[in-house]
């Protein structure tokens, strides 16, 4: 998958609440829904002039960058003018086909709008209300799946549809119910669902350092599709706030 089409499927599938062009840059407003939806990105391979970068820096509250593979020029810029890297991060994909399996009836649930116990189990993992409302942004086909362990609700996670690919985010097992197979329910059921409405492709991206999840993923036939990192900007007490 190249950036630039798994920088598209993240937008279709977990869109900001607006976006704009200032120069070389796109800006996000993420209304609260995280870095994935706040970060800014430099549109083309050129580097910006400093007047371009300086405008983005000012027009943001907290200036934070996204970068892909192929931007490693910017990427020195920045570490350069002070930014951290900070979430290093990795896709993972797979066909549907390699993912679905069979589920014990009532396993898991997809459904929409989110169940309030769905809600409560995203809460505690810190997905609020913010986040829900970027999945309820989302243009095409989504939907949100319980997962259940006997009686008990176990898991939720969203999942999205963009043309033939489908991609699953806020993926959350409570804590009293992992290492039981919830999360592996929820990516075949997540599967199931994609498969239903056309997509070929099931993709999520993890934090590079969840290994616990990394491994799950590369155990139910995922491979690594690509990567990308976030560029904070440091905080200096002495810096003019209005630059």
């Amino acid at each position: 998958m190249t950036p630039a089409a798994l920088a598209g499927l993240m937008e279709a599938t977990w869109p900001p609440a607006a976006t704009r062009r200032l120069g070389r840059f796109l800006l996000r407003d993420g209304a609260g829904g995280g870095k994935r939806v706040s970060a800014a990105s430099l549109e083309g391979a050129d580097l910006p002039d400093a007047a371009d970068l300086r405008a983005a820096e000012t027009a943001m509250e907290e200036p934070l960058f996204v970068v892909f593979p192929g931007g490693e020029a910017f990427d020195a810029l920045l570490a350069s003018r002070g930014y951290d890297m900070i979430d290093p991060v990795v896709a993972y994909r797979a066909p549907v086909a390699v993912l679905r399996r069979d589920l014990a009836p009532l396993a898991t649930f997809a459904h929409w709008p989110p169940l309030e116990m769905v809600r409560d189990l995203w809460a505690e993992g810190g997905i609020g209300p913010a986040r829900v409302r970027v999945m309820e942004r989302v243009a095409g086909p989504h939907t949100a799946i319980l997962a259940r362990l006997g009686i008990r609700s176990a898991g939720a996670v969203f999942v999205a549809c963009h043309g033939g690919e489908a991609m699953l985010h806020a993926l959350e097992v409570t804590p009293a119910q992992r290492r039981r197979g919830a999360a592996g329910n929820l990516l075949a059921a997540a599967a199931d669902w994609a498969a239903a409405q056309g997509a070929e492709t099931l993709s999520l991206v993890v934090t590079e350092r969840n290994l616990a999840a990394r491994a799950l993923y590369e155990r139910a036939g995922m491979v690594m599709a690509g990567k990308y990192h976030y560029r904070l900007k440091k905080h200096d007490p002495g810096a003019d706030p209005g630059r």
